[in-house]
């Protein structure tokens, strides 16, 4: 309903003056415009727009973005749970290797939380990837156990990405950085870099370590480790992208490639 000096206003022409009113049957767009003679006013036009289903469609956009908001942050806060029992379960197992794939399968699962989590305090469609980037290397670097022994930076940055290359993304990216961590880096002063290059077609991810290297005829397909398995995986059918790993003088350095979906 609308307030009584706003329809006057609107309809004596004094000014230039657009108002929007709700009735009983919707939305209504009034434009005023005055009608002047020798600087005299003599009337004025007023434009009526029935701006109902404009407002409607924008209520439900609305509604609709809260909506996905929130499924992320139930979607987020479901991850946190399984992962927490996962760790309480890996501690009350005395079976070594059992312990290490749950404590693998929370390392995953809080990857995917953690891209969750973003969107769910974003009103953008993408993923702010280099905050998620960010947090996964800090916790993967405190997972390890060797918080003093290891430096882990990134250079370049990412900017957005959908969530169906986001949360891929995310989780090829932590299995390389925790392999590097478990088995390429040995020593006190280690290092890993997190290298981006991105252009408007295409991103390069380089995962560098100063470790002890591949071995002799390394080849990611041919691996039995689960790790490795994911990453090829989802960078090929996920990613539509490539994996290429090198050897480098000291340590390795692995090259993750794929499109910008647009």
């Amino acid at each position: 309903i609308p307030r009584e000096e706003n329809w006057h206003v609107a309809m004596s022409g004094k000014a230039l003056r657009r108002e929007e009113f709700d009735c009983e049957t919707g939305t209504i767009d009034l434009l005023s415009i005055p009608l002047t003679q020798a600087n005299d006013r003599i009337g004025a036009i007023v434009l009526a727009h029935n701006v109902t289903e404009l407002r409607r469609r924008d209520r439900a956009l609305l509604s609709k973005d809260a909506t996905i908001r929130e499924i992320h942050h139930r979607v987020k806060n479901n991850l946190q749970t399984v992962s927490a029992l996962l760790r309480l379960q890996s501690r009350r197992i005395d079976d070594p290797n059992a312990s290490a794939a749950l404590e693998e399968a929370v390392r995953r699962v809080a990857s995917i939380a953690i891209v969750h989590e973003t969107l769910s305090t974003s009103d953008q469609e993408t993923v702010a990837f280099d905050e998620v980037m960010d947090r996964i290397m800090a916790n993967a670097v405190e997972l390890s156990t060797r918080t003093n022994e290891i430096t882990i930076e990134r250079t370049g940055n990412f900017g957005g990405f959908p969530a169906i290359v986001a949360t891929p993304l995310a989780l090829v990216l932590t299995e390389l950085i925790h392999n590097a961590l478990e088995h390429g880096l040995e020593s006190v002063g280690s290092k890993l870099e997190l290298r981006v290059e991105r252009s408007e077609t295409l991103c390069k991810v380089y995962v560098i370590d100063n470790g002890s290297g591949l071995s002799e005829g390394f080849t990611p397909e041919q691996q039995a480790n689960l790790g490795l398995q994911i990453v090829q995986t989802l960078t090929v059918n996920e990613l539509n992208g490539s994996i290429e790993f090198k050897r480098l003088t000291q340590g390795t350095e692995a090259i993750v490639t794929f499109p910008i979906r647009n």
